[in-house]
This record gives structure tokens, C-alpha cells and sequence, in this order.
């Protein structure tokens, strides 16, 4: 006979072994004490937070034959075994998954009408409710409303949102919480006792780490480890037969960021993929101490649930990083790992997060060279013709040495890369910069030229408008205003330049490398 489960083996018993549901818990027993039972409970709640075994506890409990109700359940009476046995007639589990439709609600609602076969209650636990059809919850509305005496409803739920209000209203709210991290290990030290296992604290913590406060999925990660019950389990066995990457790892690769390091980075991701790691679950772990380090960061290290030890390397982390590149760091890495869809390349998302995440360099992309025939100084180059003389650029304004050394040329060369990085500041901001045109730099002001008044008022906004001057000192490393003016049909004679210097090689270099304007002249149409 196969060996049971250990999360099955160690399902709560009593109340008091139900963790980090003490709010729960605590009020149950308070209504079993005073025979306050209602009629129906709706149990919501992450995966593994104890939602079913609660519903089963209740369903001993008020069944139960033990005189003082401070006791319920016993689990020695006939009802309590039952339970726990699996073979209590009266306790009836539906999976809403498996039966959505209405007509297995009106099945159910016709056989609840009779009387408990054994216990004083009847106790319907309808597991995933959110999973039932509109006319299914319609016809367990009517249920709800008129249920016998004798009979207690208990809907869990893993998505709330998606309970309809009808029903919500119609039954007493539990919310369970996720458990921390000490709790969860803590409970897995003690089934390791039980069990006779000798394994590491640190591998205990990674267990309730990688089970993401859910008890159940910490204690399955645990059953996996225990191939061999009688050797020492480690933190680096752990981690290798869990797949995940070294802890230290991670920390290497958050201090190669800091230190804007691209090769070590990607160094420390190749070497953790190639030793086993599995790259999406790497991922996981560099969002999860990215987040650590946000919190730390924003609100104290109170709140991040950690040992004293991970504390104070995500404190020395959080103080060494700037909130922009850390910001942009948990969004590359977090979308890497939405994103992730394995491929021949499965390191390549944690890559590419990793180069997203570094501060550009003061230049992103190449610009390309001008050609060989016109690699001169401007007193070599040819007079330009008379349609379109290019005016020397007009000296910076103060304040802005800073802002001085950025030219319009510049702008306009990094303008496609200027609006890839913009996404990340606003997702629509990209678009709206198809619409507009650098014109001129004046002091530390950038002025775009737009056709219409709609595109100004929509990239004028203050949100957009920061946005896109947050995008520029991330591609430029010059903190720039942006001011936005309505060009009309001046976009034509912007076009007409552009085409300009498109057929004139000379004017192209005096403009894009010499920094040169085209002055507007009023027979450039004719």
C-alpha cells in the first residue's frame, strides 16, 4: 500500500492545530461555546491556508458528542472518527469544479431536505464555489435563503471576487490569510520531529519560502525531500532537488546590479542554469528579494518576513540602491517571469531583465559614422546652397551646463530608443511620441512640436509628461523639461526639411553631427 501523503497524514485534528488562522479559529469556537452555528459560512482565502480542514473541524465539531463544548472536537467520539475516517454520511464535499451546472445544484438541493442520517447536522462543504454556473448559483441562492435546521453550508473559495453578492450576503465571511514564514517552518520542524528526519533550519525556511505561505504546498515540497528518511538533509540538497537557485546566488546577482556589472550578472545567471537551477523558478526568487528589498526601502524592515541574517543583507542592499533602478528591476525581472515560455534559450528572459534593469550608458546605441568624403572639419565643408544655410547652434542657456551638452541632433538620434525605454513609464506614452517632433532645446527645455491640439492636451498631461522626461534622463543622463507646442501646418515645412536632408548629404552632416539648424526661409515651398 502506497505511503500516505504527510500533507494528509498531518491535516489539523483540532482547532489548535489549524496555524496562522487564530482569528478563525478563535471565533468558531466562541459560536460552538455559545451554540451561535449559523446556517452557512463562505471560507475564502489562498490555496493551502487550511480552508477545507477548517470545514471538516467545523463539521466535527457540531457533531460532536463530548459534554463540554470546549473540547468539540474530541475526536474519540463516533462523529469525530468518523470524519476523520472519511465515512461520515452527513458530511457531504462537492467539487464546484467538477459540478457547475444547475442541475447538480437541484439535485442537491432536492436530497437536503432529509434528515441527517447519523449526526445532528448535515454539512454540505462545496469546495471552489466560484466555479459555478450563473443559473447554478441562482438555484443555490434559493437554498441558501430557506435551508432546513438542520442542515450548515460551508462554500470555500480561492477567488472571491468572483462569489456573486447574493450569495456573500447570505453567509458568514471568513478570510483566511496567508501563513508566515516562521509559522510554516516552525510546523514543518515539528513533523520532522515526529517523523525522525534531520534536516537543516535554513532548508526549512527555503521549504516555507518557496511554498509562498501556503502550509499545504510547504509540506509537499517537504514529502518530495524525503527520499531517504534516515540521511541529513542540507540546504544545498534542498535547493538541488527543489531545483531552485543558490540564495546566494540571488544576492550575487541583486550586488552585480547594484554595481551596474553586466558581465558578472550574466555570468552568475549562466553558472546557477548550467549547476540545475530552473530558470523561471530563479526568476521567482530575484522578484521575491527585489520585492523584499521595495519594501525595505519604502516602509522598514518590519516588513519583510525573513531570518535576522536575510535581513540584514536586504537592508544593506535596499540603502546601496537607487528607487528607480530597483523599481525597474522588480518590473523586468517580474515581467520576465510572467512572460516566461521556456524556448531553446530559457535563461535568455533573465537576461535580457537583468541588461533592462542596468543604467544606460551615455551612449545606448551606435550612432552611424558620417561618410569618408565628408570627415572634415566644418571649414572644409562645401558652402551650403542658398535654399536652406545652416545657422550655427545658438549658445546653452542657464541655467544647464548639464543640459547644454545634449544637442537637438542627439535627441532626435536616440528618439526611437528614447521611446522603448518610455513604455515603462507609461504604457501608451510610445504612441503618442509617433506624433511628435523634437524641435529645438532651449536652456534645459525640450520643445516637441505636435500637428494638433488633442495630441498636446493628451502628451501634455502631467502624467505622460513625466513620464516621457523621466525616459529622457534615463537614455540621455540630462534631466530635461518637455514643453509641448502646436506646429499646425509648420509640420509640413518639417517634413520638407526633412526630405531636404534626406537628398543632401552636406546639410545632413552639418545638422545631425555638427549640431547646425536649417533656418526656415518663406520661399521653401516654391
Amino acid at each position: 500500500m502506497p505511503a500516505q501523503a504527510l500533507y494528509l497524514k498531518w491535516r489539523p485534528q483540532t482547532f489548535e492545530d489549524v496555524i496562522g488562522q487564530q482569528h478563525i479559529t478563535r471565533t468558531l469556537r466562541n459560536a460552538l461555546r455559545q451554540g451561535r452555528i449559523r446556517h452557512a459560512y463562505l471560507f475564502s482565502g489562498p490555496r493551502g491556508t487550511g480552508k477545507t480542514s477548517t470545514a471538516r473541524l467545523l463539521a466535527k465539531a457540531v457533531n460532536c458528542t463530548h459534554p463540554d463544548p470546549d473540547r468539540r472536537p474530541c475526536n474519540e467520539c463516533h462523529f469525530c472518527r468518523a470524519v476523520s475516517e472519511g465515512r461520515l454520511m452527513d458530511l457531504i464535499e462537492i467539487d464546484a469544479a467538477s459540478h457547475t451546472g444547475v442541475d447538480d445544484v437541484r439535485d442537491l438541493r432536492d436530497k437536503i431536505a432529509f434528515a441527517p442520517s447519523e449526526g445532528q447536522y448535515k454539512v454540505y462543504i462545496i469546495d471552489e464555489v466560484h466555479r459555478f454556473s450563473g443559473a447554478a448559483f441562482d438555484a443555490l441562492l434559493k437554498t441558501l435563503e430557506e435551508p432546513p435546521p438542520h442542515a450548515i453550508f460551508v462554500l470555500a473559495t480561492t477567488e472571491i471576487a468572483k462569489v456573486p453578492a447574493t450569495i456573500k450576503s447570505r453567509c458568514q465571511l471568513f478570510e483566511f490569510r496567508r501563513v508566515s514564514l516562521t509559522e510554516v517552518a516552525d510546523l514543518l520542524q515539528a513533523i520532522c520531529d515526529e517523523e525522525h528526519v534531520s534536516i537543516d533550519r535554513a532548508a526549512l525556511e527555503l521549504l516555507a519560502r518557496e511554498g509562498t505561505g501556503s502550509v499545504r504546498d510547504s509540506i509537499s515540497l517537504l514529502d518530495q525531500l524525503l527520499a531517504d528518511p534516515d540521511a541529513h538533509i542540507s540546504l544545498e540538497e534542498a535547493e538541488a532537488i527543489l531545483g531552485t537557485a543558490s540564495g546566494q546566488n540571488v544576492v550575487d546577482l541583486v550586488d552585480a546590479l547594484i554595481a551596474n556589472d553586466a558581465a558578472r550578472g550574466l555570468d552568475l545567471i549562466n553558472a546557477a542554469v548550467d549547476a540545475g537551477a530552473d530558470p523561471r523558478q530563479f526568476g521567482r526568487q530575484t522578484v521575491e528579494h527585489l520585492r523584499q528589498m521595495m519594501l525595505v526601502k519604502m516602509g522598514g524592515s518590519d516588513l519583510i518576513d525573513v531570518s535576522q541574517e536575510r535581513r540584514q543583507i536586504v537592508e544593506r542592499q535596499a540603502e546601496a540602491v537607487g528607487r528607480k533602478t530597483l523599481l525597474n528591476a522588480l518590473r523586468a525581472f517580474n515581467g520576465a517571469v510572467q512572460e516566461w515560455q521556456g524556448g531553446w534559450q530559457p535563461q535568455l528572459p533573465l537576461e535580457l531583465a537583468f541588461l533592462e534593469s542596468l543604467k544606460p550608458a551615455a551612449e545606448d546605441e551606435p550612432v552611424a559614422a558620417p561618410s569618408p568624403a565628408y570627415a572634415r572639419t566644418q571649414d572644409d565643408l562645401p558652402k551650403p546652397v542658398e535654399r536652406a544655410p545652416v545657422a550655427a547652434p545658438p549658445p546653452a542657456a542657464s541655467p544647464g551646463a548639464e543640459a547644454a551638452a545634449v544637442r537637438l541632433a542627439d535627441v532626435k538620434a536616440q528618439w526611437i530608443q528614447i521611446q522603448k525605454i518610455a513604455r515603462r513609464y507609461h504604457p501608451s506614452l510610445p504612441a503618442l511620441m509617433e506624433h511628435a517632433t523634437p524641435r529645438e532645446i532651449k536652456g534645459d527645455r525640450l520643445v516637441l512640436g505636435v500637428r494638433t491640439g488633442v495630441f498636446k492636451e493628451k502628451l501634455g498631461a502631467d502624467d505622460k509628461r513625466q513620464a516621457l522626461e523621466e525616459a529622457l534622463a534615463e537614455v540621455l543622463n540630462v534631466a530635461l523639461k518637455v514643453s509641448i507646442v502646436v506646429t499646425g501646418d509648420a509640420g509640413e515645412h518639417q517634413q520638407a526639411y526633412e526630405d531636404l536632408l534626406a537628398q543632401d548629404e552636406v546639410l545632413s552632416f552639418g545638422v545631425n553631427e555638427l549640431g547646425g539648424e536649417l533656418s526656415p526661409l518663406d520661399d521653401l515651398d516654391e
